[in-house]
């Protein structure tokens, strides 16, 4: 059974909670020939005006570029053993800007939600790096699934 959430707070304790559980995602993309592609990943998630925004700390790999630059829709998608599900649609947009670099960095330091980041420092030297890009994720669509029912929840930006 799948039920619309009215506002993300309906959903926000359940996706923190297994995306904490979870931690790593599969990103989606597809390339100009509409063939998916999959990489595993951990984004980082906060919370903006009461809807969630997502970070990917990454680098900008030549196949990630082509796919986001023709399409930049996405999906990361969170499983665990028990069947507990977060599907995030999303739209990617590369993010060139040092301040935000930073805030990035700092999220996944603390992490967000609790469990979820690693520290950059093992990956790039600073958030100046030059290697160290960021993709914001503008979120369309969230979805929960609870493993022990199957119960379905779905979350829309401006239904709050």
């Amino acid at each position: 059974m799948t039920t619309t959430a009215p506002a993300f707070a309906a959903i926000e304790e359940q996706f923190d909670a297994y995306l904490g559980d979870i931690k790593y995602a599969t990103m989606t993309t597809v390339d100009a020939k509409g063939r998916p592609r999959t990489r595993i990943l951990i984004a980082v998630w906060e919370k903006v005006d009461g809807q969630p925004l997502g970070w990917l700390a990454t680098y900008r790999t030549p196949v990630k570029a082509a796919h986001l630059a023709h399409n930049p829709h996405t999906t990361f998608s969170y499983w665990s053993p028990r069947q507990n599900v977060v599907a995030i649609d999303a739209v990617a947009e590369w993010v060139d800007d040092p301040a935000v670099k930073d805030h990035v960095w700092q999220l996944y330091e603390r992490t967000s939600p609790t469990g979820v980041g690693y520290p950059l420092g093992k990956f790039w030297k600073s958030p100046l790096d030059p290697k160290l890009h960021v993709l914001r994720l503008t979120p369309w669509r969230v979805q929960t699934i609870r493993g022990t029912d199957l119960r379905s929840t779905i979350w829309r930006p401006g239904k709050d």
